[in-house]
């Protein structure tokens, strides 16, 4: 897999390139303090039958921080600078955690530009703001790394992780090449997010995924959206917490395969 670049919204964006290039576009965007190295477990599945784009957010991976603060607006922004930049029309768009927050917002002002989007372990808010505070100090005392212990325990199961020691150090190799900018600058977007109001004028295809037993975004949060975004879908799945893209990588395919090739029938 390679690596390219290409400069979006100001800054110099890393992204890949999976599967036919005459497919349907999945666009796939990370989560808080880790880069699009979260999808591999999803590309088999996914590049299979579409063409599967995913980069790295501001701050994130490979791709350039700018000084922070940063708003949910200026990293959605960058998605659609993004697809403006690789001449992309239209995607199903996927996003876990801080992606989801991004695809909310994406399918709320720009529909025009998604088939679907699917929504993973997200929230439109996460109060309170003394906890992004507490993060962003901690960022700025011990870097990055710091979070690996504190985000691997909240983002997996702790069957899963006994299980997969390797897995866990992937994960948490992806936090601690986190740039400071970029986790101090997405904490401020999210501490500062409040996308409730967004969600009525949702009208694309949308499915909603929550691993059962994630606390960060839990399924109470995932129900919310559920009943607030008008004919969406919701997907509980069993034993996986904030990673169930990993944790049950293949109910979690299955899920958002299925659910997209509905929603290519509905528009044939």
């Amino acid at each position: 897999m390679t690596t390219s670049r290409i400069t979006a919204n100001g800054i110099d964006v890393a992204y890949r390139l999976d599967g036919p290039a005459d497919a349907p576009v999945l666009m796939l965007s990370n989560s808080f303090l880790t880069d699009g190295g979260m999808w591999d477990f999803q590309i088999p599945a996914f590049a299979r039958d579409h063409r599967v784009l995913r980069y790295d957010s501001r701050g994130h991976g490979d791709t350039q921080a700018s000084p922070p603060p940063y708003s949910i607006t200026l990293l959605t922004d960058d998605a659609i600078v993004l697809l403006d930049a690789l001449a992309i029309p239209r995607v199903h768009f996927i996003g876990l955690s801080m992606g989801g927050m991004v695809g909310q917002l994406l399918a709320a002002t720009h529909p025009e530009r998604l088939r679907s989007v699917t929504l993973c372990d997200t929230a439109c808010r996460l109060p309170p703001e003394s906890a992004w505070d507490e993060r962003i100090a901690l960022a700025r005392s011990k870097g990055a790394a710091g979070f690996i212990k504190p985000m691997t325990e909240r983002w997996l199961t702790q069957a899963y992780r006994e299980r997969h020691p390797e897995i866990v150090d992937k994960i948490g190799a992806m936090i601690a090449r986190t740039s400071l900018d970029g986790v101090v600058g997405c904490a401020e977007a999210i501490k500062r997010m409040d996308l409730s109001s967004s969600l009525t004028r949702i009208r694309v295809p949308t499915q909603i995924i929550v691993g059962e037993e994630d606390f960060g975004t839990p399924v109470s949060a995932a129900e919310f959206l559920h009943q607030s975004i008008k004919g969406s879908k919701l997907a509980v799945i069993k034993h996986a917490a904030h990673m169930p893209n990993i944790e049950q990588t293949e109910t979690f395919d299955r899920c958002v395969l299925d659910f997209i090739a509905t929603c290519e029938a509905v528009s044939r």
